[in-house]
């Protein structure tokens, strides 16, 4: 079985368990190939956790689910030392981010001190524990979730931190049919009348480095990597674009910003199929790219200006050399 063809079929698989959510299962399979981190925002029941989880059970790997809570302690998620009597020594005791897939669940709940121990994680690729270092899974993806409706006893994650997260993904509610659809499901799940569905061929951690390696070699012209630098650069001197960008922007997105753009069209263009990367590959996920990393004025924030909205006008104003 070719790389293509069971990626494939894992989202086929996919589609067929999380019915109404084609552009969060598209994005995780992104982060996947990209090799990055999701933050994913959206009300309750919209199968965020179920995403990752089904997603978890289709490839070679194990899968962690952290309910993030104002009492949680770094030590939860990274793990600690353990004194052991017997021996008279300290054994690490790895915690729960030692797993290839983490579900980190309303990470917006925990204080910064968690928030930063699986930050820190998520950039480096390793914990410290005491003078010990701990490298982490070759293959880990973090998977956080953010409630938009409740804010009391939130903590929300500072600018600097949000920009270690590859994308920023938005779930809105499934249209009609797709509710129609998950009702059936539901219930055919609830009276066992559909037996419980698995892969047929996980795919092997193997497999997906060989797809990062054929999504990073996949040909991009200058012109579409010139697109890439100018749309970060508009972000950071958007007086070039008008005077009402110049006055809804603060702050620009990172050289982060740049490489996660590239590596995500990349993702996006083998994902479609494509032996090449095109600036429609680009436009497809910058919004995903960019939506946590703009820092709008008051002015635009008055004015009910969004970064989606911002992120559009880029696109308008931006030209393809």
């Amino acid at each position: 079985m070719t790389t293509k063809t069971a990626l494939q079929n894992l989202r086929k698989w996919m589609d067929c368990q999380i019915i109404g959510q084609p552009h969060l299962i598209d994005r995780l399979l992104i982060a996947l190939i990209a090799d990055g981190h999701l933050l994913v925002e959206g009300a309750p029941g919209l199968a965020k956790t179920k995403a990752i989880k089904i997603l978890s059970e289709g490839i070679e790997g194990n899968f962690h689910r952290v309910q993030f809570t104002p009492d949680l302690l770094p030590s939860d998620v990274t793990g600690t030392d353990i004194y052991r009597p017997e021996q008279g020594t300290f054994e690490f005791q790895p915690g729960p981010i030692f797993h290839n897939l983490v579900l980190a669940d309303e990470i917006n709940r925990a204080p910064a001190k968690v928030q930063s121990a699986l930050l820190e994680a998520m950039a480096e690729g390793q914990i410290s524990v005491g003078k010990a270092t701990y490298p982490l899974p070759d293959l880990f993806l973090v998977m956080a979730t953010q409630n938009p409706i409740e804010q009391e006893g939130t903590y929300p994650l500072p600018e600097a931190q949000l920009d270690r997260f590859l994308m920023h993904v938005e779930v809105g509610f499934p249209d009609a049919i797709a509710e129609k659809s998950i009702l059936k499901l539901s219930r055919a799940e609830a009276s066992q009348k559909q037996a419980k569905l698995t892969m047929d061929e996980p795919i092997s951690q193997a497999n997906l480095f060989s797809i990062r390696e054929e999504a990073l070699a996949i040909h991009m012209e200058d012109t579409v990597e010139d697109y890439i630098v100018q749309l970060t650069d508009a972000t950071r001197n958007p007086q070039q674009y008008g005077d009402d960008l110049a006055r809804w922007l603060d702050y620009g997105v990172s050289p982060r910003a740049t490489i996660s753009l590239d590596r995500c069209a990349r993702a996006h263009a083998w994902l479609s199929e494509k032996d090449y990367v095109s600036p429609e590959d680009v436009r497809a996920v910058v919004h995903d790219v960019f939506r946590h990393r703009l820092i709008l004025s008051f002015e635009a924030e008055a004015n009910g200006q969004t970064p989606d909205m911002i992120i559009d006008e880029l696109i308008n104003r931006v030209p393809v050399v």
